[in-house]
């Protein structure tokens, strides 16, 4: 009886496949229609598509007159509007042109799903009128996404805290910066929140409020080597920003040389965003192999999506002196049954100089054993040579990075790997 199984389920997984074929050529054919005039349109020029019409309940206008020249338009698959069901969270790949640059791709968010936009909308009528429906544009100057005026000098930490993970300790340091290099307005460059337009103001502070993604870009740019992709610009409620390249994920089987190259570019961004010359610490709270990409020509990793990252300002930290602030921080292990979660406190990470939270976090959901994916474990280092594997020193270093016996054990833990990475990626050259 047992013999069979394989084959009765090879004939199910076929079914399934079939009924699934089946089921999409039904949808085309329903959606005929609207299949060629998505081709035919580019609805990227659509102010109400791109919710443009909800300014200044939006994330900015300042590639506008890109999106309204029609220089940005959907890669194919993107042009189809019943595909949407399967876009959860609302990025798109799309083609930007200009005349003396050629075209090159790019990345569209939405930042949320249909659902989130719908909720913020519902929040800020709310908020204003008591109602779940209203006009949001009036709405917007009745929040407190109004509340600063062109009387308020400075962003302070006591009207945004707690708002998103970006501002949950903010500093007025991290503050001044946000404002500083706030890219949605033509005059950047000063920290004063009153020279911000009114309605650049209230743009900024519903970026900082829904998802910050956009500010943390902007405030830490590729440009000047952070492991970021680069901001572009947005229009109404779609934020362009630099295509990478593939995610991570593609890399899971990638040779055993290509991987341990991306394991210590891992490590160093780990590093990187815990340790910098600025002191400030970016803690990542969601890590997983779709929230990296790699390069497809200098092969280097960038973070992709960085809606969730905690920033704490050491120097304030040093300043305020809380209670065990220079005691060092061990983030706790724990094993759940699901895939790329971690344990953490914010709190904690906000009070304490030397934490070892990104150490944690990429070896736990990317390179250690413990790391699952799509029904995939082993992590990035999996089946590793066996002249490596025979020696056991990896498989040690990521247990005791991702799973420490010792007290502290993930910090030196972490520098000996990144050694041995180094190690192990120059004799493969």
């Amino acid at each position: 009886m047992l013999r069979f199984l394989p084959l009765k389920l090879g004939r199910l997984y076929r079914c399934l496949k079939l009924l699934f074929l089946l089921g999409l050529f039904v949808i085309l054919l329903m959606n005929t229609h609207n299949l060629f005039a998505s081709f035919q349109k580019n609805e990227l020029t659509d102010r109400r598509f791109i919710n443009l019409n909800k300014c200044p309940a939006c994330f900015g206008t300042s590639w506008c007159r890109k999106f309204m020249n029609g220089q940005i338009s959907f890669e194919t698959w993107g042009r189809l509007r019943f595909l949407d069901v399967f876009n959860v969270k609302n990025v798109f790949f799309a083609q930007y042109g200009e005349p003396r640059e050629g075209t090159r791709r790019i990345v569209l968010k939405r930042l949320g799903s249909n659902q989130e936009l719908a909720d913020i909308d519902q929040k800020i009528c709310k908020r204003a009128t008591g109602r779940p429906r209203c006009d949001l544009i009036q709405a917007m100057y009745k929040t407190e996404f109004a509340r600063l005026n062109g009387d308020v000098r400075l962003l302070t930490p006591d009207v945004v805290e707690g708002w998103s993970d970006l501002v949950h300790c903010p500093s007025q340091r991290l503050l001044d910066r946000i404002v500083r290099r706030y890219a949605e307005t033509k005059d950047s460059g000063s920290f004063l929140l009153k020279n911000l337009k009114d309605t650049e103001r209230m743009q900024l502070l519903m970026t900082l409020a829904f998802n910050p993604e956009p500010l943390v870009l902007q405030s830490f740019p590729s440009d000047e080597g952070w492991p970021f992709a680069k901001y572009l610009g947005a229009c109404g409620r779609m934020v362009a920003v630099n295509y990478v390249g593939e995610e991570l994920w593609s890399f899971f089987n990638a040779p055993w040389e290509k991987r341990v190259d991306l394991a210590k570019q891992l490590m160093d961004i780990a590093e990187q965003l815990t340790n910098n010359d600025f002191d400030f610490a970016l803690y990542l709270l969601d890590v997983s192999f779709d929230n990296f990409a790699v390069g497809p020509r200098d092969g280097k990793v960038i973070v992709v999506d960085a809606e969730n990252v905690v920033v704490a300002d050491k120097r304030l930290i040093k300043q305020n002196k809380p209670e065990s602030y220079d005691v060092w921080y061990e983030s706790r292990f724990e094993e759940c049954d699901k895939e790329a979660c971690l344990s953490f406190s914010k709190d904690m990470l906000c009070s304490r100089v030397t934490v070892d939270h990104n150490y944690y976090a990429i070896c736990q959901n990317l390179l250690s054993r413990y790391a699952t994916w799509r029904g995939s474990s082993g992590g990035l280092l999996h089946d590793p040579p066996p002249h490596i594997a025979k020696d056991g020193q990896l498989e040690a270093l990521l247990e005791e990075c991702a799973n420490p016996k010792k007290r502290y054990g993930r910090f030196q833990a972490a520098k000996e790997l990144r050694d041995y990475l180094t190690q192990l990626s120059g004799s493969a050259r």
